[in-house]
């Protein structure tokens, strides 16, 4: 009797053991924060044409206006940036693909501006969407965050799928906003394990929205983020499928 109850409790301890083993099947909404909803900022306004200042004079200017040729194809890099420009910005051709930086980075200050179109359609995700990755891989969202609800690490300002903003300082549809950032590259070992993450300040519309963040790895759609060893790269913009703009693009080397 004694054996039969300790094979028992022995199988019981397995089962809970592969219990807590086996994966817990993911969905898109597993990794969705909803609340605390980021409180509203409202942000200052800055006078002429330029929402940002200048380029510095150590910065490489990434986009002026006057063309692409920063740039190239995200899905094939000897190919042109599909991006539109027109009136001094260039614009998301949805479907025809993302573009990235025929440089590559490592620590860095961005200062891009953005717009999301005008007219508003669609609600949550589905409004004014695209997204600047840091080396390609970490995408800092971009959205219409304006009187739009979504999950809070998928709105503007967030490390997507990672960390919402502290506050939210967008501004209305069609206005132009402003990122200024501050990112460390990560440090992997020979081995390929991280040694020091990356990390990123994010400044919104001159509004602090990600203070010193560690980055976690990877920011998936769809499941947890992961670390994979590499050395510098691009800055890249996401065809969402939105029009959305990108104006006024410079980069300092730290």
């Amino acid at each position: 009797m004694k054996r039969i109850i300790l094979s028992a409790l022995g199988l019981l301890t397995l089962s809970g053991a592969y219990a807590q083993l086996k994966p817990e099947k993911m969905t898109p909404e597993s990794s969705e924060l909803w609340d605390p909803e980021p409180r509203l900022v409202t942000p200052g306004t800055l006078t002429g044409n330029l929402l940002g200042t200048t380029a510095p004079s150590d910065a490489l200017v990434l986009f002026d206006g006057s063309g692409l040729d920063q740039w190239v194809s995200s899905e094939d890099a000897k190919s042109p940036a599909p991006f539109t420009v027109k009136d001094g910005a260039m614009t998301v051709a949805p479907k025809k693909g993302g573009i990235q930086t025929r440089q590559e980075f490592g620590d860095f200050q961005l200062h891009i501006e953005w717009r999301s179109p005008s007219e508003v359609k669609g609600s949550g995700q589905g409004r004014g969407n695209s997204g600047i990755f840091l080396q390609g891989i970490y995408e800092l969202q971009v959205l219409d965050s304006y009187n739009n609800r979504t999950y809070a690490n998928g709105q503007a300002g967030s490390i997507y799928k990672q960390t919402p903003p502290l506050v939210n300082p967008v501004k209305a549809p069609g206005e132009w906003q402003s990122y200024d950032v501050i990112y460390t590259a990560p440090r992997f070992n020979k081995d390929g394990m991280v040694t020091v993450p990356a990390y990123v300040t994010v400044l919104l519309n001159g509004v602090v929205v990600q203070l010193h963040t560690q980055i976690q790895g990877t920011t998936p759609y769809v499941g947890r983020p992961i670390n994979k060893p590499h050395g510098k790269g691009p800055i890249s913009l996401q065809d969402h499928g939105d029009l959305v703009s990108f104006r006024n693009i410079w980069i300092r080397e730290l």
